[in-house]
């Protein structure tokens, strides 16, 4: 089922979940880019039930606010939704979930609480009202979805099928970060904003991730922007080593 619309899909969310069969992919998109990210925060709210900041990864909140919204949606409906697949353009943003009739899972929804000052950021269930690091008070988005965007697997027998088909060599790449990406922690970072907190020119994204990757911590490259990585290492930490 493929639901794409002018402007905001959230109005055709609780039909097209009831008219996808048990196992069926649904795929959303949104083009109301202005509202996702923030500029009319009160009608993000009405229609996506959860409330943007803009951050460098604003295009990742707007992709949780909408799977935020469609997971509170089918579980009225006693429904499961299962991410599988996201996508970001210039103009929109295309979420593809797995339809359960049976809801045993958690509901994976919370907050990003984000720190403007040192650039920390919290996700949880509660929103985190001051940062730990320098006690800074927190901007929090949400309630969005908090799990994860990509399925591994599934990203994997896309990248199967694309020796059958005439594909642009930038989808091979742009599903490798997917599969990279897939068990990361949510949110990112970006090279020009580390570089801006540090005060000094931007890194190489490769040579970013080895040093991350060296100091005994995960990280990875992000299909959401082509300068930017995820990785469980803290920002704390992030600047002593690139100090050294």
């Amino acid at each position: 089922m493929d639901i794409d619309p002018f402007g905001s899909p959230t109005k055709y969310f609780d039909c097209a979940i009831r008219a996808t069969m048990h196992s069926g992919l649904l795929s959303i998109t949104a083009t109301d880019l202005q509202v996702l990210h923030g500029l009319a925060k009160k009608a993000c709210q009405r229609k996506y039930y959860g409330v943007p900041i803009k951050t460098e990864y604003s295009n990742e909140i707007a992709i949780r606010l909408i799977l935020g919204c469609l997971n509170f949606v089918a579980g009225r409906l006693d429904i499961q939704i299962i991410p599988k697949f996201v996508e970001n353009d210039m103009h929109y943003y295309r979420v593809y979930a797995k339809i359960l009739t049976k809801k045993d899972q958690d509901d994976n929804l919370g907050y990003i609480s984000h720190c403007f000052h040192c650039g920390n950021r919290v996700i949880g269930k509660e929103i985190t009202e001051n940062c730990i690091m320098c006690e800074s008070k927190l901007h929090s988005a949400g309630p969005l979805w908090i799990g994860q965007l990509f399925d591994k697997k599934f990203i994997i027998s896309m990248m199967e099928e694309i020796p059958k088909f005439v594909v642009d060599s930038k989808c091979k790449k742009i599903l490798e970060k997917c599969a990279l990406e897939a068990d990361m922690p949510v949110t990112y970072y970006t090279l020009d904003d580390i570089a801006s907190k540090m005060k000094r020119s931007p890194f190489k994204i490769k040579n970013v991730i080895k040093k991350i990757q060296n100091a005994g911590f995960i990280a990875s490259p992000t299909s959401l922007n082509p300068t930017g990585f995820r990785t469980d290492c803290g920002i704390d930490n992030m600047k002593k080593i690139f100090e050294n």
